[in-house]
């Protein structure tokens, strides 16, 4: 049984109040007075895109742990205003994928993850930061971000992550658009294509597992293009995906890289964390070395001694 941390000081909550998990919230503040907690600060909001004045607020008020209750698109914008910080973050995976939570072993189960916000340990990852916006499991722009904009229109609220496959088919027939994209500086593609996808972390929208070898604490970000149009090709490229490595479809390219630059030849939809940000003609996107810290579930087993930190 782990051991009891020490007084962990001032503990700030940010919760989106339109998301649910096991009681509520009515639940997680009887599971921070288990915890002794003494010095809360509790904040609601109605929706993600007022959570970073509160967390700014939190930080400002002494905050040592941030507790972010909602889905990937409130983990995302109380993550771009603690991006740099000192506090360290426990996710309470409230909301309709849970993405990032998922992908670090953050169970969908209150009790639990309130257990490790306080008793897990704490883990310096990366993060991505595209036009000036950190993420902190991919961003996309194409294909993937015009998915993702029609599922927020109040449909990911009736089907959950089925919203994602359904307006996902209504996107197979877009068009290819002519783009330019630098990594690190060199040219690496020139051409005509769908879907281009920075990754932080191997599993995506819709619980793809779109790139195998990313980790969120090796100070790269992965690069993925698609050249895939219309229903075959998609089929091809997604039956692919699933059944082995994602750059074995020959319309996938994969690279990895610190700093990105695409240049779009008409203008895109693009996504940060499985939330719609808006249409663009250029993307400058790089990582962020250890810019967050969070508490995640202690290693079990043999490996457990060779955990990276």
């Amino acid at each position: 049984m782990l051991r009891k941390r020490p007084q962990v000081g001032t503990v700030a909550v940010v919760a989106h109040r339109r998301k649910s998990l096991g009681g509520g919230l009515d639940e997680l503040r009887r599971l921070l007075a288990d915890e002794g907690v003494e010095e809360l600060l509790w904040y609601e909001v109605p929706k993600s895109k007022k959570a970073p004045k509160k967390v700014r607020k939190a930080l400002k008020e002494g905050a040592r742990l941030l507790l972010v209750w909602g889905g990937d698109g409130m983990v995302q914008r109380c993550v771009d205003a603690a991006a740099g910080s000192e506090v360290t973050v426990g996710i309470i995976p409230a909301g309709t994928a849970n993405m990032f939570a998922g992908n670090l072993g953050i169970p969908e189960d209150l009790p639990e993850a309130v257990r490790i916000a306080f008793h897990g340990r704490d883990r310096k990852l990366d993060l991505g930061k595209v036009n000036g916006e950190h993420f902190a499991v991919m961003a996309g722009v194409g294909f993937d971000a015009e998915m993702i904009k029609d599922a927020d229109r109040g449909l990911k609220d009736r089907m959950g992550r089925a919203a994602y496959f359904w307006t996902g088919l209504r996107h197979v027939r877009g068009e290819l658009v002519p783009m330019k994209i630098k990594v690190d500086g060199t040219k690496w593609f020139e051409g005509e294509a769908s879907c281009v996808l920075f990754g932080n972390v191997g599993t995506i929208t819709g619980g793809i597992e779109a790139f195998d070898d990313a980790r969120p604490d090796d100070g790269w970000l992965e690069v993925g293009v698609t050249t895939a149009k219309g229903p075959i090709q998609w089929a091809r490229t997604l039956g692919r995906m699933s059944v082995s490595r994602s750059d074995s479809s020959p319309f996938v390219r994969m690279t990895r890289a610190r700093k990105i630059t695409v240049k779009l030849g008409a203008p895109m939809a693009y996504e940060l964390d499985g939330g719609a940000k808006g249409t663009v003609t250029e993307l400058r996107a790089e990582v962020v070395p250890g810019g967050l810290t969070l508490r995640v579930p202690e290693p079990d087993g043999p490996e457990a001694q060779d955990a990276p930190e």
